[in-house]
């Protein structure tokens, strides 16, 4: 019997907010979906987080839900829960919604961390801005945008990791 080839570990994508209920749980199902719809779910997984420990354990905002089910995006099995030290450990991408998350990831990795620390909005369009800005107070337009925002970002987020797959 000869020896199976070993298969490419997979690239992990987490994706991060403050509270882990509106923003990084609409990117984590948006690229969850973008990556089952390429086929692709096995070479790449995803997950999500929030800084802060306010909702641990909690599903997502219901507006983000009701938001995302209306463009085909399921989030309803999504729990939040806080960046750990060992998230560090094992993705490759970690990406904040803003710069405010993003400084706070960056304050607690380890001077070793070898993957990308950088914004989702980074892998948007020039016109998308830096922040994906938080919808949690306002109205259901707010949880529109961040889709949009999102939806965007997540494709341009795919283009560089196969890229640098095919490097």
């Amino acid at each position: 019997m000869s020896p199976q080839p070993e298969q490419p570990k997979p690239v992990r994508v987490l994706f991060v907010c403050l509270g882990n209920i509106c923003r990084s749980p609409t990117a984590h199902g948006v690229f969850q979906a973008l990556l089952e719809r390429e086929r692709i779910a096995h070479r790449i997984s995803v997950d999500s987080c929030g800084t802060a420990a306010w909702h641990t354990g909690k599903a997502p905002d219901p507006r983000s839900t009701a938001a995302a089910r209306t463009r085909g995006y399921d989030l309803s099995v999504l729990r939040a829960r806080q960046l750990q030290w060992h998230d560090f450990f094992e993705f490759d991408y970690m990406l904040a919604m803003d710069s405010q998350n993003l400084e706070e990831i960056r304050r607690q990795a380890p001077l070793d961390y070898a993957g990308h620390i950088g914004l989702l909005l980074d892998f948007a369009d020039a016109g998308s801005g830096r922040d994906v800005p938080d919808p949690y107070h306002g109205g259901g337009a707010g949880f529109e945008h961040v889709l949009d925002l999102v939806e965007a970002a997540c494709e341009g987020l795919l283009r560089e990791i196969r890229r640098r797959d095919a490097g």
